[in-house]
């Protein structure tokens, strides 16, 4: 019997994108398709960094080929592509970098630096090329979370070359001053060394680059806010009632800048005893789950109270490369995964197909 086009992709219709519901065919995924009397091949692109998907999503593509009278052999070939999303109008792009990331709480003590090291990681893992600059000055953490230390390299003397630990390229005030000198800065000081780690650094090729925000929606955060080309915020909190009330003006001010919100990371969301596996509840229960649905946002996933979580971060080697089979590691992956399916639903930026118009006089 021979095999069509038109009934091999009614077929390969029948498997969906687990984060998305939708099928691959219809969203244009499904590519270069090939048929060779009872071979078939084609291409899976994906639109979001999902290496842990690929082994289940090729062998329903190939069940789902054999479905068809006629196909014996099925080759299928799935990669992820991620393009550049749109910011802030009037804030032009970051050259080496796709999209930004901001993750900000509006408190401290909720636990964004370990978050953000974790989700950069979990990006990586899943076949990102991804970078973290460390936003926060007075407090910098991700050179000890991310395992990084030492000046960074500069071959003109004008530009710098990010720290590499753990496939992911690391920048901070941390690298630049010693480790116990105090940053007594004002803001537009701390706001102007922000401006020169992220575009005096050599990004290379990054897919997403997640800053760490300082806590607070003062003057350092609204001024990144306004002059970083932002593909997104997440918000982390915790239950509690005092991180959602300055979690919920964090919000606002992403709002109001005009920076689209991925959604919200509920850490610290239940503690397990490690003696025992009791659950309890320390900070509250589903306090940022009722805010996100508040704002209407998507709850991107719980996050425990864990010593784990903390000794492996303390340590520089953050859970999703310490124990990347772990129930805490796949929290990690699966929250990074919803982040990056949602910036790959936004509209895509085309200022680099745009004509250049010069416009000359004449004489």
């Amino acid at each position: 019997m021979t095999v069509t086009e038109t009934t091999l992709l009614a077929a390969l219709a029948s498997v969906q994108d687990p984060h998305t519901g939708k099928d691959f065919v219809s969203t244009r995924a499904v590519r270069n398709l090939q048929i060779n009397g009872s071979d078939v091949a084609f291409d899976v692109e994906m639109g979001y960094p999902a290496k842990s998907l690929v082994p289940a999503l090729r062998s329903q593509f190939v069940a789902a080929a054999k479905t068809v009278p006629g196909v014996e052999n099925v080759s299928v070939s799935i990669s992820n592509k991620v393009i550049t999303h749109a910011v802030q109008r009037g804030v032009p792009l970051l050259p080496g970098v796709k999209n930004i990331i901001a993750v900000a709480s509006g408190k401290g003590g909720v636990g964004k630096s370990t978050t953000t090291a974790n989700l950069a990681l979990a990006l990586a893992a899943e076949g990102a090329t991804v970078g973290v600059l460390d936003a926060d000055i007075y407090g910098p953490s991700q050179t000890m979370m991310m395992g990084v230390d030492g000046k960074p390299e500069s071959s003109d003397g004008k530009t710098m070359e990010p720290k590499l630990n753990h496939g992911v390229q690391v920048m901070s005030i941390g690298l630049l001053v010693d480790q116990d000198q105090a940053m007594i800065w004002r803001g537009p000081m701390a706001v102007q060394a922000l401006e020169q780690m992220l575009r005096q650094t050599n990004w290379a090729g990054l897919d997403y680059l997640l800053i760490d925000m300082p806590p607070g929606t003062g003057d350092i955060q609204l001024t990144l806010s306004q002059r970083v080309p932002l593909t997104g915020a997440v918000i982390v909190t915790t239950p509690q009632d005092i991180a959602l009330l300055d979690a919920r003006k964090g919000i606002k001010m992403f709002e109001k800048v005009g920076v689209p919100l991925l959604g919200v990371i509920e850490n610290m969301a239940m503690h397990v005893c490690t003696n025992c596996g009791h659950v309890e509840h320390i900070f509250g229960a589903d306090g940022g789950k009722h805010m996100a649905a508040d704002y209407q946002l998507d709850y991107l996933g719980a996050l425990p109270l864990s010593m784990q979580i903390r000794e492996q971060a303390d340590s520089g080697t953050p859970t999703v490369v310490a124990a990347p089979d772990s129930e805490v590691a796949a929290i990690y992956k699966q929250v990074a995964r919803s982040i990056a399916v949602k910036i790959a639903q936004q509209a895509k930026d085309f200022s680099s197909k745009f004509p250049t118009i010069s416009v000359s006089s004449s004489t």
